[in-house]
């Protein structure tokens, strides 16, 4: 089957515009992770000149063992994206407390192979987090009732008293809350 002249240079005229549009994901604050786009006709966007302060309360576990839980990428989504609206990173101040079902996504190498046969992916994300500045709590309420010890866990995580404290010391110091 031929296809009119015109149609062909059409089609080749769209598939040459499709890939002017497309974008190549950006990490200007987390490293690596949490790949973010520019929208250029966006109307609102984070304002550079103000101080961010941000509480994350995760407690959704990750939908694959072997996978990078989306949640825990979505703390780097979210750095980034301040990032990318110019949002100095001594502007952006991000703390997360972990509890529920992520607790899991915060085990050792070795715990994490031993319960799940792969290697936890989520530990890279941690650290690339630690190096962009935020801080990461785990609830010690849920440490208890997982029988998890300081040992299991990855050693860049701070012990909290428990998940809801720590929501409830920094929401009233300015923090925005917001639940993965």
């Amino acid at each position: 089957m031929k296809l009119p002249a015109n149609l062909g240079l059409f089609l080749i005229f769209l598939f040459t515009a499709s890939l002017s549009l497309a974008q190549t994901a950006q990490f200007p604050i987390v490293k690596g992770y949490g790949g973010i786009y520019e929208i250029k006709d966006a109307v609102e966007r984070p304002d550079p000149s103000l101080e961010y302060k941000i509480i994350v309360d995760l407690s959704t576990g990750a939908d694959s063992p072997a996978e990078i839980s989306r949640w825990v990428d979505n703390i780097a989504r979210l750095m980034n994206l301040h990032g990318l609206a110019g949002v100095p990173k001594d502007r952006l101040h991000v703390k997360v407390v972990v509890h529920g079902g992520a607790i899991f996504t915060l085990l050792t190498e070795e715990e994490y192979q031993e319960r799940n046969k792969v290697s936890n992916p989520n530990l890279k994300v941690y650290d690339a987090l630690i190096e962009a500045g935020a801080e990461i709590f785990v609830c010690g309420q849920s440490m208890v009732a997982r029988n998890l010890d300081k040992k299991d866990l990855w050693p860049g995580v701070k012990i909290a008293h428990s998940a809801m404290t720590t929501i409830t010391t920094y929401v009233p110091q300015g923090y925005t809350l917001l639940k993965f």
